[in-house]
């Protein structure tokens, strides 16, 4: 009957003529600019949840370049400190890349507390926190989130609790993939040719 109900009131010229709106009409979507270049403008996201490995890791940190759509997985603890954080970013992403122009991420309680955006502020990256239901800011890292789960199902049901020790093979096989957005994998976007094994990681630095 409920089914019926919405069916019928969705059809009727005179309850949709009646029915007030209580929300503000929503405005043009505001797409985020191209970026220009690789590695300069990113956008971050956590996979949380995961089962506790040896390592003691339950969470990834996941870090995409907007434009070749290259990702770096970092496997983290939900409880590491903000510097600990900091300290793998400059590791892992500053030090292969540099300083990027800008973030795109959620409102996250690490990404919105006030070290990690005084620490951005003094490397001179701009911040641009996401708006709830608004896919056109962070929805990239969304669906790369998507695939890594997807990934990591098959080695949680594989290795069991040492997915941590295989996230570089999910790595290079996210950025060795087909991507339809740009028509090629991250990795030949991102270095100009292809990788055949993980050993011209080291080659190109």
């Amino acid at each position: 009957m409920k089914k019926e109900i919405s069916e019928w009131v969705s059809k009727c010229y005179t309850c949709q003529r009646v029915k007030a709106e209580h929300q503000r009409p929503s405005g043009l979507l505001q797409p985020l600019d191209i970026p220009e270049w690789k590695w300069e403008h990113l956008a971050m996201d956590f996979v949380v949840g995961l089962p506790r490995t040896r390592a003691n890791h339950d969470a990834i940190w996941v870090i995409i370049d907007r434009l070749t759509k290259s990702a770096h997985f970092l496997p983290i603890n939900e409880r590491f400190s903000l510097d600990k954080s900091v300290h793998l970013y400059l590791k892992e992403i500053v030090v292969r890349h540099g300083v990027p122009v800008s973030i795109v991420s959620d409102r996250d309680p690490r990404f919105n507390s006030r070290f990690w955006k005084s620490f951005q502020e003094c490397l001179g990256t701009k911040l641009n926190m996401s708006t709830a239901y608004h896919p056109q800011t962070d929805g990239q890292s969304e669906r790369t989130i998507q695939t890594i789960e997807d990934m990591l199902r098959v080695c949680a049901l594989d290795f069991e609790g040492s997915w941590d020790e295989h996230l570089p093979l999910v790595e290079f096989s996210y950025n060795n993939s087909y991507h339809a957005s740009i028509g090629m994998p991250p990795y030949e976007a991102l270095y100009g040719r292809k990788c055949r094994s993980p050993i011209c990681w080291d080659e190109v630095g």
